[in-house]
């Protein structure tokens, strides 16, 4: 979200569009259809009510990482993007005042074929959503709201409704950001049995049981996090054992110790995520990512527009420390993901409308501007981006 940038959800202008229609960008080619040096890249964005716009869909060579945006699919403010668990079903919230969770079947080469249809997601303004490993549900944050959904999935991945909506209580200290509870990111462990929850509007993380048989959230745990921080989204460790915790409002990262069997986090320490002159006001944090080895922490700064890198020291990666920050080439890096063999990072940068692409070295994490065939590719009001997972068909 980015409330202190231009666009706010409450401003949004909403108008229907065509879900499912599939818009030829003006430069697709045949000749850049995915092949083995190429592979599929899908964009979310703000559509602010342009019926033509919504989620595109790019391809990407696989050494450089330059993309090609090759479609458009239209369906209104698709802000965050998931796969399903067989890779073949994309999905997207509908950021709008009545909250919709849309659903496109792809091709094996990761075009989108057509419309699954539409589901409720619980809640006004859904601004996260995440899969469940076991491929019969997803889970939405719906921010204006403050709540917590479970959308049940049918047998061929289209959604069927809410079997749940968790309404979440209590505000703080932040009277514009804070004023009432406000889920931001959704995420269940490797195992499907939890659910981590981010409340940026009491400063609170929830970890909840999920019956799966019944697509159930159970009590869990609720970890209060630094008052005021904030808390947007957060990454676990590779090892299981360590939650890093983004604040959006005070540009940290929270480092908490987790306990698998309970579903218990305990934090440890604070760390900024800016340099240390930097003007802390204009800048909000906003996506946080471990590298797969668990080596390397990478956190996004709207504002400053820098992605920060931060070597994980320490057992279970529990001691963070900055190494080095990169301008992000744009304007409100939003969102940033992964290519599959983390190689390459992607960086939705939200005010300038581009999605640019780096070279990481996993030796030391650092990263690099992609090669000049790299350059970075314009999409209106880029905040998602979402790299296909190979391997997976």
């Amino acid at each position: 979200m980015t409330e202190r940038q231009p666009t706010r959800r409450t401003a949004l202008t909403l108008l229907g569009a065509t879900a499912g229609t599939l818009a030829l960008a003006p430069d697709a080619a045949a000749g850049s259809r995915p092949d083995g040096r190429r592979t599929r890249v899908y964009l979310g964005a703000y559509t602010s009510g342009d019926t033509a716009h919504g989620i595109g869909v790019a391809s990407a060579d696989r050494a450089s990482g330059a993309l090609h945006l090759e479609a458009v699919v239209p369906t209104p403010d698709p802000s965050f993007l998931a796969l399903s668990t067989t890779g073949r079903v994309l999905y997207a919230v509908n950021e709008t005042a009545e909250g919709r969770v849309s659903a496109f079947a792809l091709d094996r080469d990761g075009a989108v074929r057509h419309s699954l249809g539409e589901a409720s997601s619980g809640g006004a303004h859904p601004c996260h959503l995440a899969v469940h490993p076991g491929g019969r549900h997803l889970f939405t944050a719906n921010y204006t709201s403050g709540t917590v959904a479970v959308v049940a999935l049918r047998p061929d991945g289209a959604p069927d409704g809410t079997t749940q909506v968790v309404r979440y209580t209590g505000s703080g200290p932040d009277p514009e950001r804070q004023d009432g509870p406000h889920a931001h990111m959704v995420l269940p462990d490797p195992t499907g049995k939890r659910l981590f929850t981010v409340d940026l509007g009491t400063d609170t993380v929830h970890v909840h049981r999920f019956d799966a048989e019944r697509g159930l959230l159970t009590d869990g745990t609720e970890t209060r996090m630094p008052p005021g921080s904030g808390p947007r989204h957060l990454a676990l460790h590779p090892s299981g054992r360590t939650v890093y915790v983004l604040g959006e409002l005070d540009s940290t990262l929270t480092v908490c110790a987790y306990d698998p069997r309970r579903g218990a986090l305990t934090p440890l320490t604070r760390v900024p995520i800016l340099p240390e002159d930097a003007d802390p006001i204009p800048s909000t944090a906003a996506e946080v990512l471990v590298s797969a080895d668990g080596r390397f922490v990478y956190a996004s700064n709207r504002g400053h527009d820098t992605v920060t890198v931060l070597a994980a020291d320490g057992p279970h990666g529990t001691r963070p420390r900055p190494v080095s920050h990169h301008p992000c080439g744009g304007s409100s890096p939003r969102h940033m993901a992964f290519d599959p063999a983390q190689r390459l990072l992607y960086v939705a940068n939200q005010n300038s409308g581009t999605v640019t692409v780096f070279h990481r070295n996993p030796a030391d994490g650092t990263l690099s501007p992609a090669s000049p065939a790299a350059e970075p590719l314009a999409f209106p009001r880029a905040v998602c981006v979402l790299p296909a997972v190979t391997g997976r068909r």
